[in-house]
């Protein structure tokens, strides 16, 4: 057995766990980085960069069927399901070839291949081979696709986003369960492949949309492209043959069935935590086997353990475990000193068509009398008709008390850019008047924020409307 010390062992190589080396490393600490493999980030592997691979080509064949509104006739048009799937991994992989390249160029003496577990707040066992005593861990293990019972008739059948990405070809049926973000952007861009796409959901609404204004027509919107059904009753899926039998009941207790090539479970995940050893801690675990961590400081309550990316299920994002990972390793290079993290405005976007944003955290207005609300429809919105994408709802929220923005739902076309703008007028806590006095070219899509900032504050009221402004130094006079 070897047995090594360091000043931070950190779990895993993924962006939570290499910007917790970083930081590490910058308060002039030894570290050791432990990862099983295959190391990477989930985003590059399995998660947004070939999901929007996929979601381009999508674009793109859509584009092509669609071009006769701009009086562009496209005979023919004929998807190559194993060209499209070939170039999603190709691209995946040249992502993943760079973050495996940066952690190659990580000295080889501090890099611990296996998969560590906790033996205590300060040591960890990795495999059966190496046991590391640290000053402090930082948990960066990410997280796993996971599948409900109900699948084992057709378990071979079954795909999530760490698999469905290899498939050869294109299948020419599918269901997909789950109605989140991930499962309606790939339930889209299949269907819009050629794909005959079926999706299921539990809950009565798509893409934990809490804006009810925003989630009707968001579903709408989807159907256009594929079959939905909400508010079901999952039963167990059965075998029929070569295919799969997606089986569930609706509100009224009919049964229904599917019968699909496979099934694409997309769930959500769940954090990479089992047989970790967080029993030895000595901390209290919820149901699911959690600790108690500082959403903060991603401190376990007051040990020198911190957990991040992923792994602190509250924020899944690539840009938050980059966060995340820098809190971390921060506070276990200076443990016992804990400084709170600064948290950036929560952002998260849909890449279906029309993108959906979100800004700020996720609330219905109508159940909270201190914002006001500013709306504008995208459906006659110039420069959507411009790009026959005329669709699409933006709501922008303030604070009464302040007129400051506090956040938004965003249904729109290329909706990824209109609420970043949003989120940094939140994160320097703009009020709507002082987002008005900000430039709007013409003709774009933020004209139609401008639209909602106006209706915005008539609703705030005349307290806080500026002053006209006047001419300073104007030329001619």
């Amino acid at each position: 057995m070897q047995e090594l010390t360091t000043d931070v062992v950190i779990l895993g190589a993924g962006t939570a766990g290499l910007n917790a080396r970083r930081e590490v490393e910058r308060a002039g600490k030894d570290w050791l980085l432990v990862e099983p493999g295959p190391g990477g980030t989930t985003c590059a592997r399995v998660g947004c960069m070939p999901s929007k691979l996929l979601i381009a080509a999508a674009e793109a064949a859509w584009s092509a069927r669609h071009a006769e509104a701009f009086g562009v006739r496209v005979a023919g048009v004929e998807v190559d399901g194993r060209a499209v799937l070939e170039r999603v991994r190709r691209e995946r992989d040249r992502f993943t070839g760079f973050v495996h390249a940066g952690v190659d160029r990580l000295p080889a003496d501090r890099r611990i291949p296996g998969r560590g577990r906790l033996q205590g707040p300060t040591t960890v066992l990795v495999d059966d081979h190496t046991t590391i005593q640290a000053g402090a861990v930082v948990i960066a293990t990410g997280s796993a696709p996971w599948v409900p019972p109900g699948f084992e008739a057709v378990a071979e059948l079954v795909h999530t986003t760490d698999t469905i990405f290899e498939l050869p070809d294109l299948p020419r049926r599918m269901a997909v369960i789950g109605a989140g973000i991930i499962g309606l952007e790939l339930g889209q861009a299949f269907a819009r492949l050629g794909v005959e796409v079926v999706v299921v959901e539990a809950a009565d609404g798509v893409m934990g949309i809490a804006d009810a204004a925003v989630a009707g027509p968001a579903e709408a919107l989807i159907r256009r492209d594929l079959e939905l059904h909400l508010g079901i009753r999952p039963q167990p899926a059965e075998r029929d043959g070569d295919a799969a039998r997606v089986v569930w009941e609706d509100t009224d207790g009919a049964r229904h069935t599917r019968t699909v090539d496979l099934v694409l479970v997309a769930t959500g995940r769940r954090p990479n935590l089992a047989g970790l050893g967080l029993d030895t801690l000595g901390v209290p675990l919820d149901r699911r086997g959690m600790p108690p961590i500082d959403a903060d400081t991603l401190q376990i309550a007051d040990l020198p353990v911190f957990v991040a990316g992923d792994a602190e299920p509250r924020r899944p994002l690539l840009h938050e475990a980059s966060d995340e990972g820098a809190i971390a390793g921060c506070n276990a290079a200076r443990f016992p000193v804990i400084h709170r993290g600064r948290r950036r405005v929560p952002l998260a976007i849909a890449f279906t068509e029309p993108q959906l944003g979100t800004v700020g955290e996720r609330i219905d207005p109508a159940e909270h009398p201190e914002l006001a609300v500013g709306e504008v429809s995208y459906a006659d919105q110039g420069r959507a008709r411009v790009m026959a994408r005329g669709e699409g709802l933006a709501r922008l929220y303030a604070d009464r008390a302040t007129g400051r923005l506090v956040g938004a739902t965003i249904l729109a076309p290329h909706a990824e850019h209109l609420a970043h703008l949003v989120a940094w007028a939140v994160a320097d806590g703009l009020t709507v008047t002082e987002a008005l006095e900000r430039p709007f070219y013409h003709p774009v899509l933020e004209e139609g924020l401008r639209t909602a900032l106006r209706r915005l504050l008539k609703e705030l009221g005349a307290e806080h409307m500026a002053p006209p402004q006047t001419c300073v130094d104007c030329p001619g006079e």
